[in-house]
């Protein structure tokens, strides 16, 4: 037996103009008309990230995936690691989430 979701259906009237506005808004954040309309009438904003700002951060993400990787390299080869390893390890995830936080935190969006 299929299961089909409640869903209510209501027709709503733009002038030319407002139509006009709502298309370009869409577009702007590269979305479907109908789409833009549901998610910011059920969300009331649309925060949208340019890719270019967060090149930054993929840059850290990659020196400390790289870092991790290569402890975890070592560690397999030797059958052991050493506590300084793990320490630096966590401190460099406490760096990352503290830098990641504070970049999130200012990134610009585009609120819609």
């Amino acid at each position: 037996m299929r299961k089909y979701k409640q869903v209510k259906e209501k027709k709503v009237v733009y002038s030319l103009d407002e139509w006009a506005i709502i298309e370009q808004r869409a577009a702007d954040l590269a979305m479907k008309t109908g789409t833009y309309i549901k998610r910011i009438s059920v969300d009331g904003q649309i925060k949208h990230y340019r890719i270019g700002d967060i090149t930054t951060l993929m840059n850290a993400l990659r020196i400390i995936g790289s870092n991790i990787n290569q402890t975890a390299k070592k560690a397999n080869e030797t059958n052991s690691i050493y506590a300084e390893d793990i320490e630096k390890l966590r401190k460099e995830n406490e760096s990352l989430c503290h830098t990641l936080n504070q970049f999130l935190s200012i990134l610009p969006s585009i609120a819609a």
